[in-house]
């Protein structure tokens, strides 16, 4: 496995167990709907939140979090409303956003709630 999937993978092993942690219910991991994948996706006080993982070995040229685009961000709210539709889910959808930053040997975990809004087509 390349160096930048190992990384990968252990943030989002980070990430869940930091979600985990604050009381996340954790449904799906890396579910993919066409060319989309939702990194996680669990249940947290009513609401089902989708929440993006962006692992990095520094954020020196760019934080994690700014590397989601609006592009991304539609990308995420079409599987997102897939996911919705398909498991006929009734709660309101909030995304977050996890980052998870090597520094030295050990990992800076950083959690942005209710992220962004789905933007309006």
């Amino acid at each position: 496995m390349a160096k930048h999937n190992e990384l990968g993978k252990l943030g989002e092993d980070l990430a869940v167990k930091h979600l985990i942690g604050l009381g996340y219910q954790i449904l799906n991991r890396n579910w993919i709907y066409q060319k989309k994948e939702l990194d996680v996706v669990a249940l947290k006080d009513d609401f089902l939140v989708v929440v993006e993982v962006k692992s990095r070995s520094t954020d020196y040229f760019e934080h994690p979090a700014d590397a989601i685009t609006l592009s991304k961000i539609k990308l995420l709210v079409k599987a997102t409303q897939a996911y919705v539709d398909l498991k006929e889910i009734k709660q309101e959808v909030r995304f977050d956003v996890v980052s998870v930053i090597k520094k030295g040997e050990k990992y800076v975990i950083e959690h942005i709630e209710d992220a962004f809004i789905a933007p309006v087509d």
